[in-house]
């Protein structure tokens, strides 16, 4: 096979020389046919099929220079029919590179949205995890101070009080086993004796009632007490 550049001189050359002659039906249409390839990109994508299509044409310069207009004007029609082919082939490549170059643009911004929620699904874990951790750590240390606020409040002896004001749902061992007052329930004895004044039935006290609360008592007052409580519970 003869070099492109070679085919691509020569036929120019026998344009030229033909010039003056006669013009055969096909010359003009295959000399622009192969204008159009080569201005296409022929030489770079179909280098074999333009240099069979230059050939085929040179024949025919060649044989219209030895006045064989029949034949000469054959392969001219040859190289309009291989020319267009080769139109085709190249307006093909073409459609396929620029097919191919949007499915790899489709594909790499596919690429990047997928990278992006990735990444946001990453940060927003991420977020979960530290509030998470935040509040945990905002919970342990109010357990901790809470802790600390009734270690404190344990560790101070209770400030006795002398009277008591009776609350909604409270009973007399209730109210005796209060710091403040006994802190023992078994002693709501003392405050009955006390407060009979006002309370006829143990079992039955009142929102308001202010209750003595007696001091100063002895470790037998304080058994009675408790054996009247044993004697005598609450239900």
């Amino acid at each position: 096979m003869r070099p492109l550049g070679y085919l691509i001189t020569l036929v120019l050359l026998l344009s030229l020389g033909a010039c003056a002659a006669r013009e055969p039906r096909y010359q003009s249409e295959a000399l622009s046919v192969l204008d159009r390839v080569q201005r296409g990109g022929a030489a770079t994508l179909f280098p074999a099929e333009l240099t069979s299509t230059l050939e085929a044409y040179a024949s025919g310069q060649a044989l219209f220079l030895q006045r064989e207009y029949e034949d000469a004007d054959r392969y001219f029609f040859m190289t309009v029919q291989k020319g267009t082919l080769l139109e085709k082939e190249i307006s093909a490549e073409f459609a396929r590179r620029e097919a191919a170059k949007r499915q790899a643009e489709a594909e790499k911004k596919a690429e990047l949205e997928r990278r992006a929620r990735e990444e946001e699904a990453r940060l927003a874990h991420a977020k979960a995890e530290a509030e998470a951790k935040a509040e945990a750590e905002a919970l342990a240390r109010r357990e901790a101070a809470e802790a600390e606020r009734r270690k404190a409040k344990q560790s101070q002896p209770a400030r006795l009080v002398y009277k008591y004001t009776v609350r909604r749902g409270e009973s007399l061992p209730l109210i005796a086993s209060q710091p403040e007052v006994y802190g023992d329930r078994n002693l709501w004895p003392l405050l009955y004796r006390a407060n009979r004044d006002q309370i006829s039935d143990p079992r039955h006290i009142w929102p308001g009632q202010v209750l003595r609360i007696p001091r100063n008592l002895g470790r037998e007052d304080i058994l009675e007490a408790r054996r009247y409580a044993q004697d005598r519970p609450l239900h």
